[in-house]
C-alpha cells in the first residue's frame, strides 16, 4: 500500500470520525450529558487536526491525533462501562451531566419504539417500589443506543489508529530519504 492511499484511507476515517461524533453530539444534548458533549466538541477538533496533519504532510499534528486516539479509546470505554453499570459506575448517577441538570434524558421516553401512550397515570411501578416507569416497551433502550455509539466510534478510532501510525512511519521514511 502505498503513501497516496494511506493517506486517502485516514482522511476518510477522519472525515468518518467527525460525522459520527456530530451524530453522537446530538444525541448528547438531547439526552442532556454535558461531559460528553465537552469530550465531544474536543473530538472534532483533534480530529480535524489529524486531518490537517494527513493532508499537508505534518507529522507533529498526526502524532497529536494519535495521542487523542488513545484518550478517546479510553473515555469511550469509560462510557460504556458508565451505561452498563460495569465497575461500580450507574448510569443513574448524574456524573456525565455534572450535575447540572435536573432534567431527565430524552432518550428514556423516546427511544427507538418507545410507546408511551399506555403509561399508567401515577407512573409509578407499584407502591411497594418507588421505580419511576419512563416508557413501556422500547425497541431498544437508551443506554444500549450509547453504547452501540462508543463500540461505533471505538472500531473508527482503533483504524483511525493504526492508519495514523501507518503515515506517521512513512512520513518519517520520506523525510530520512531527503537528507
Amino acid at each position: 500500500m502505498g503513501c497516496c492511499s494511506g493517506r486517502c484511507m485516514l482522511i476518510f476515517l477522519c472525515t468518518l470520525q467527525v460525522m459520527t461524533a456530530l451524530e453522537r453530539q446530538a444525541f448528547d444534548f438531547l439526552g442532556y450529558q454535558w461531559a460528553p458533549i465537552m469530550v465531544n466538541f474536543l473530538q472534532i477538533i483533534m480530529v480535524i487536526l489529524g486531518l490537517f496533519g494527513t493532508i499537508q504532510y505534518r507529522p507533529r499534528y498526526v502524532v497529536l491525533y494519535l495521542l487523542w486516539t488513545l484518550l478517546w479509546v479510553t473515555w469511550n470505554v469509560f462510557v460504556c462501562c458508565f451505561y452498563l453499570d460495569l465497575g461500580g459506575l450507574s448510569k443513574e448517577s448524574d456524573l456525565l451531566s455534572l450535575g447540572v441538570s435536573s432534567h431527565l434524558s430524552w432518550w428514556k421516553d423516546n427511544g427507538p419504539g418507545c410507546d408511551n401512550r399506555d403509561l399508567p397515570a401515577t407512573r409509578w411501578q407499584s407502591l411497594e417500589s418507588p421505580k419511576l416507569i419512563y416508557a413501556l416497551g422500547c425497541w431498544l433502550e437508551y443506554q444500549y443506543i450509547e453504547v452501540l455509539h462508543c463500540i461505533i466510534q471505538l472500531l473508527i478510532s482503533l483504524l483511525g489508529f493504526v492508519y495514523a501510525c501507518y503515515m506517521v512511519s512513512t512520513f518519517t521514511e520520506e523525510e530520512d530519504s531527503c537528507m
